[in-house]
């Protein structure tokens, strides 16, 4: 019996929902690293660059989850 890795769905979960993807996976860590930096970002916005950071994070965990 062969084991077949989805990565798929996980970078799926993380595309709607920040973090989710890692959640699936088991890497709690990085999930909570990701809401943390979503969280830091959001208040940057204030200044302007939080939604260049928010993007950045949001393509990051993505690729993130699709390939670990």
């Amino acid at each position: 019996m062969s084991y077949k890795k989805t990565h798929g769905v996980p970078a799926l979960f993380s595309f709607f929902i920040p973090g989710l993807g890692q959640l699936v996976k088991g890497h709690v860590s990085k999930a909570v690293g990701i809401w943390a930096a979503l969280i830091f970002s959001a208040f940057m916005s204030v200044i302007g660059i939080g939604l260049l950071m928010g993007i950045v994070i949001w393509v990051a965990q993505i690729y993130d989850a699709y390939n670990s």
